[in-house]
């Protein structure tokens, strides 16, 4: 019989890597036909995720799942189904994101890349539904900074390249019938809307705008003439808008929310029409176009209370679905639902070694910054740990920084939690989904406002008595990183211990070595993070490398070596400018990851060392 917590119990503290592990069976997607199920599953001595495919007949699974992808070294990045007898995979090499797009035919496993060559960056750009045989790629194999497009032969390789990217092309539409007719170019300060009536003309500006004011493509409207948007122009946040690329300017509003910005809006390829657009308060909303998509949630949240509901996938005729059922406390289960008979048949729990009732609740929450700014955010006590007990606590905060945390299951939060730490994690400002002043006003202030708004954050916790002032530890990856940093040279006596993963440390550095693919971007980041010959003095003051004399907080720093985002350059000057300090870093390096550990064995030495260090220095 299941034990049931009680509040006078302790939580059953499960083994660190239950929390990390891959899931024995997950990424479930369709065929075409909806007669075959592929997901990935870990194989092999490494236990590395690869792609299995099993015949489907309806509802039942036949026979044995067939191996089709035999990876040794790392996991498989994802894929996708191209018709009903070939998967459309991708892989790098040691963490250093130069994907490949491979093909692999789920009858007879023979694979093939697309996209051979060293160093080139690809994805897929148009997997080109109603065409068999082709597949939209972009790359960067003829010049690293930029990327061209090519129509690939799924079956041969033979690849013809439908738009050579002129050296400004950050982003490309396709409409309909899979013909490039859209795309975003920017010289770094200003972004351009390009349109062209087909494939044969040049391509024309029709919106130009500073890029403080996000416009760009969604998809075609169904008759290929007029374009969907998303857009911010004259508003401050994103909204759904659609235009005749005749008379640009004249934006026709399809959706918008008050409070903050869309997510995304989804469409039917099968129905041609609008489904849904998804947007993110404290949690994830959907707000429904038309009532066939609005029915099949409604049914599902019927048969899966509790659970936010995600299709994850489809069959082409859109009436066999992937449904994922997820909520703050598990990963959840997966299900196959067959929308005409209102079916629903479980394909796997993702983990089925914890259990839902002995994890942790995220709760909702806000602050007030020192100047007046609302900053969101998400607190996550342990079980039955209540305010008022001055808890050990991670501050935790996200990376990007044009990115945001939002309600759901952490594997990382869950884990710390069930050790005995609150969590916190805030949306400071520049944190995506709060509009365009609060994304704005992020500019410039890396170590500086956005750093006082995660102060903040940690004496609104000592402040309503959750913290315990002497045992607050600081974790962070990749901007989350230099936050971490930034936090024990610009307020050193405010953590006890802190925790760098993957993190900028020299502004200067960090700024000098980013891809050369972003490389076109680079003015942009200059304007948004700083210049460092027009703002050297304010880089010099934010730079934690160049103020490790003011560090007394102990630190572990974990760095991936192929890591292509934040050099490991990076981490090197931090632990070294210690080190000739003579003080003791904990250093962990691992030459076959990139921008944060993937391998398992990796994972799980890291988390480990994690565990021993802030048990150490907080002294729960």
């Amino acid at each position: 019989m299941e034990t049931v917590n009680t509040p006078q119990q302790t939580p059953r503290q499960y083994p660190l890597r239950d929390f990390f592990k891959n899931p024995e069976r997950g990424y479930y997607r369709l065929s075409d036909d909806g007669r075959t199920l592929g997901f990935m599953q870990p194989s092999g001595d490494a236990r590395r995720m690869n792609l299995f495919v099993q015949p489907l007949d309806g509802e039942k699974l036949v026979g044995e799942p067939r191996q089709l992808t035999h990876e040794t070294e790392r996991d498989l990045a994802g894929y996708v189904f191209k018709g009903h007898d070939v998967a459309l995979f991708s892989k790098d090499f040691g963490g250093d994101e130069n994907f490949h797009v491979l093909a692999v035919n789920t009858r007879t496993g023979a694979s093939l890349d697309l996209t051979p060559g060293e160093q080139v960056r690809a994805s897929i750009e148009d997997d080109l539904e109603d065409d068999a045989d082709h597949v939209l790629i972009s790359h960067n194999l003829r010049n690293p900074e930029v990327f061209d497009v090519y129509r690939v032969n799924i079956h041969t390789g033979a690849s013809e390249r439908v738009a050579e990217n002129p050296g400004n092309i950050i982003g490309w539409q396709t409409d309909h019938a899979g013909k490039l007719r859209a795309a975003v170019a920017s010289d770094g300060l200003s972004s351009v809307v390009l349109y062209r009536d087909d494939e044969s003309q040049e391509f024309r500006p029709i919106i130009e705008t500073d890029f403080r004011v996000n416009v760009g493509p969604a998809f075609f409207d169904f008759d290929n003439r007029s374009l969907f948007l998303y857009s911010a122009r004259g508003r401050d946040k994103m909204a759904f808008v659609r235009i005749d690329p005749a008379r640009p300017d004249d934006e026709e509003l399809i959706y918008a929310n008050d409070e903050v910005d869309l997510d995304g809006v989804g469409y039917s390829h099968q129905r041609k029409v609008l489904t849904a657009a998804s947007y993110q308060t404290d949690r994830l909303h959907l707000h429904f176009f038309d009532d066939a998509t609005r029915t099949i949630y409604e049914q599902l949240r019927r048969k899966l209370p509790g659970y936010e509901i995600h299709l994850q996938a489809s069959n082409k005729d859109e009436n066999v679905f992937i449904v994922a059922a997820v909520n703050d406390r598990t990963p959840g289960k997966r299900y196959l639902y067959d929308a005409q008979r209102d079916a629903l048949t479980l394909l796997s729990e993702m983990n089925p070694a914890i259990a839902e009732a002995d994890m942790a609740p995220m709760q909702p929450i806000q602050y007030t910054s020192r100047d007046g700014l609302t900053i969101h955010g998400y607190l996550t006590l342990p079980l039955h740990r209540k305010p008022g007990e001055r808890l050990p606590v991670i501050i935790n905060p996200h990376g990007g920084p044009w990115a945001r945390d939002s309600w759901g299951y952490n594997p990382e939060v869950q884990f710390l939690a069930n050790r005995g730490y609150a969590v916190l994690q805030m949306n400071f400002r520049g944190s995506t989904g709060y509009g365009r002043a609060f994304w704005e006003a992020s500019f410039g202030q890396w170590g500086l406002r956005m750093q006082d708004d995660i102060t903040d954050g940690v004496q609104w916790l000592i402040n309503e008595g959750i913290a315990d002032p002497q045992r607050i530890a600081i974790y962070g990856a990749s901007y989350g990183g230099y936050a971490t940093l930034a936090g024990v040279t610009l307020t050193p006596d405010l953590y006890a211990a802190a925790v760098d993963y993957v993190g900028v440390s020299n502004l200067f550095t960090f700024l000098g070595t980013i891809p050369p693919y972003w490389k076109p971007m680079l003015e942009k980041m200059q304007a948004m993070v700083g210049d460092p010959e027009k703002d050297k003095a304010r880089l010099e003051a934010t730079s934690p490398a160049l103020l490790a004399d003011r560090i007394k907080t102990p630190l572990f720093v974990a760095q991936g070596a192929q890591d292509p985002r934040v050099n490991k350059a990076e981490s090197d000057q931090m632990v070294a400018a210690l080190q000739a300090r003579g003080v003791e870093v904990e250093y962990m390096v691992k030459d076959n990851e990139g921008h944060g550990f993937h391998n398992d064995e990796n994972k799980f030495e890291f988390y480990e060392a994690m565990e021993r260090f802030l048990a150490e220095h907080l002294k729960r």
